[in-house]
């Protein structure tokens, strides 16, 4: 493509993703300061004092702020969808407070992801992620917020509830006949997972996605970051590179989602394996896209 990327899609970085070492404060500051990201993906402040500062460091950004409320679920192992109540009540707690923050900080959403399911009782988490969703999309309504669930691998690491893109297709369609402020988060990074194309992913889900990620993903059982680890680009024995990078953008462009008047959020979710240093991962991705956006075919 000869014109810039930023033209269509505001591009961000998960915060937590890219520094995992650098404490808060000092990563927002590093990405707030580097003007080839538009947009920045937060998650949970660890009390008033440091929301407090993340606040006013946003404020000068011009940054597009997002919340990942994915964390919340996973570090505490909540489950949206769990087929107990009170379960389920404890997730859709913590979401709520999620909303609540991300309003504060100036995100006008947040994303979740399912949680985990038996198949016995899959019809049953269904209705129970429904739910979950549901009261999520009316607290957020009033707030003008969007509520955006992420599709994440059905077996082999995170084993969400959505999950196949069909199946998260008749999610988001069920979703959308009561509550318009729902969407689909997609993530090039969990398509090998999944183990269906960029594609069949995007023209599956097409009518329903709101958010993009792009990053890597090992799915050769045996091999170093094996599962939803979310390497640096072209990690030894994995699933994406540039030539990946392109096809997710080729087929984006031709499914109508280059549009220069409301563009996407398109963040890179790259993470270090062992020692690896921030800085240099942070580097190869965006060398990654740089170089995929220029083979793009105008």
């Amino acid at each position: 493509m000869r014109e810039s990327i930023h033209k269509y899609f505001q591009i961000g970085t998960i915060r937590w993703m890219s520094f995992p070492k650098m404490g808060v404060l000092e990563s927002i500051k590093r990405i707030a300061a580097d003007d080839y990201f538009d947009a920045i993906e937060l998650t949970k402040c660890k009390d008033d004092e440091e929301r407090e500062a993340v606040k006013k460091l946003l404020e000068q950004s011009h940054l597009k702020v997002c919340y990942g409320a994915q964390p919340r679920l996973l570090g505490p192992k909540l489950n949206p969808n769990d087929i107990d109540e009170e379960g389920r009540k404890a997730a859709e707690a913590t979401l709520i407070e999620a909303i609540d923050e991300a309003e504060y900080l100036g995100a006008k959403g947040i994303a979740f992801l399912a949680g985990k399911w038996e198949e016995a009782t899959k019809e049953q988490a269904y209705k129970q992620l429904l739910k979950t969703t549901r009261n999520l999309c009316d607290y957020a309504a009033k707030k003008n917020m969007m509520i955006e669930l992420e599709v994440f691998d059905f077996d082999m690491d995170k084993a969400a509830l959505i999950g196949p893109a069909p199946y998260a297709a008749k999610f988001a369609a069920d979703m959308r006949m009561t509550n318009h402020n729902f969407g689909l988060l997609v993530d090039l990074s969990h398509f090998p997972t999944t183990y269906e194309t960029s594609k069949f992913v995007i023209q599956t889900l097409r009518p329903y996605i709101t958010h993009l990620h792009f990053g890597n993903a090992v799915v050769k059982e045996g091999c170093t970051a094996y599962g939803d680890k979310h390497p640096r680009m072209g990690f030894p024995d994995s699933a994406n590179d540039t030539a990946e990078l392109v096809d997710y953008l080729t087929v984006l462009k031709q499914e109508g989602f280059f549009n220069s008047k409301n563009p996407l959020v398109l963040s890179m979710e790259v993470t270090l394996v062992g020692d690896e240093d921030e800085e240099i991962v942070l580097a190869n991705t965006k060398r990654v896209l740089n170089r995929a956006w220029a083979l793009v075919e105008d």
